[in-house]
């Protein structure tokens, strides 16, 4: 583990942990429902990536924005911190962040911050930099981050929204789940650079590379960030190197890569480093983590059931939020 910058309590240090392992729970019962038919459609997991959502969201408040992917679940959990809501959503059920009408790519909590995950790849960009203009016109503190994949850094709402966040000095903290392929894609033949954070040089902006599966990388690095944005002094680029454990989708069948490039990168698991360093540095004792694991595991199955037993969504209010109130349909 990197050595961190800072001196984090022990409580922060612990909900990120608990975070993470929700996460890697809910995505792993997000799996097995899929494979029971008990979900429909497919759903793109991040298996792998949990480090950087939950070390993020953990140094933001309420107020704070962020905006999604299309591999969004994580990012939703660690904002909203409400995991029947989420699954809930996952699974189309009334009781759903958007009862029932986002599904897996549209998970949404404007309560908690949380501006929206997007199927477009690259969509929720130019929504994070309006989002963070209205908190700047606003005369706030208040930052917004966009979680992005590394296919996304070549579209041009990447740079568009780099661009306009730099020329106007924005609170945006653009963070890069970089984990090596757009779909079936590898990064290598898809993108110029090795590393996308130094394309942040081409907008005057600080661009950082972590190891996405480093909590203490990702922290230290957007702690500088998030000084940076909250002093108004504008944007930062941060690239987290990352890997997703499962394929691009639930039904992927995975012939772009190896079995040994997949284990390989599960011995580099988020969750086992951060776990090993809670331990080596007496911050935590064994039986507190399994205490921790065994919540995370019943809060999931709770969130899962509460899913299950939940109602569809009435077909008589299909129309509700559709349009504001006065206005009609053409």
């Amino acid at each position: 583990m990197t050595k961190p910058d800072k001196k984090y309590s022990r409580e922060t240090l612990l909900n990120i942990y608990t975070v993470m392992k929700q996460i890697r729970l809910f995505e792993e019962t997000a799996f097995r429902f899929f494979q029971e038919n008990k979900l429909r459609g497919s759903v793109h997991l991040c298996i792998g990536q949990e480090a950087i959502s939950a070390s993020v969201t953990e140094l933001l408040d309420d107020d704070d924005y962020i905006t999604s992917t299309h591999r969004g679940h994580g990012h939703g959990i660690a904002k909203s911190r409400d995991l029947k809501s989420a699954f809930a959503e996952l699974m189309g059920k009334q009781t759903g962040f958007c009862h029932g009408r986002g599904g897996s790519m549209h998970i949404c909590d404007l309560d908690k911050g949380n501006l929206g995950a997007n199927a477009i790849v690259g969509g929720g960009l130019p929504i994070a930099v309006g989002g963070a203009l209205a908190q700047k016109m606003r005369n706030t503190d208040r930052v917004t981050v966009p979680f992005f994949s590394d296919g996304a850094s070549n579209q041009g709402t990447f740079h568009e929204s780099m661009n306009l966040a730099s020329v106007w000095k924005l609170p945006v903290i653009f963070v890069c789940e970089n984990n090596g392929f757009g779909i079936s894609v590898p990064i290598s033949q898809s993108t110029s650079v090795k590393d996308i954070a130094v394309r942040a040089s081409a907008y005057d902006m600080p661009g950082y590379v972590v190891d996405g599966n480093d909590v203490f990388s990702i922290l230290n690095a957007f702690e500088k960030a998030l000084s940076r944005a909250r002093a108004g002094e504008g944007p930062s680029l941060i690239e987290a190197k990352t890997y997703r454990w499962k394929g691009h989708w639930t039904g992927d069948p995975e012939v772009y890569r190896t079995r040994e490039e997949v284990a390989a990168w599960m011995e580099k698991c988020p969750i086992k480093r951060f776990r090993e360093y809670l331990l080596s540095n007496k911050i935590a004792k064994e039986e507190e983590l399994d205490a921790i694991d065994e919540q995370a595991a019943a809060d999931v199955a709770e969130a899962a059931q509460f899913a299950l037993d939940s109602p569809e969504p009435d077909p008589a209010h299909v129309m509700d939020g559709m349009y504001v109130e006065g206005a009609y349909p053409i």
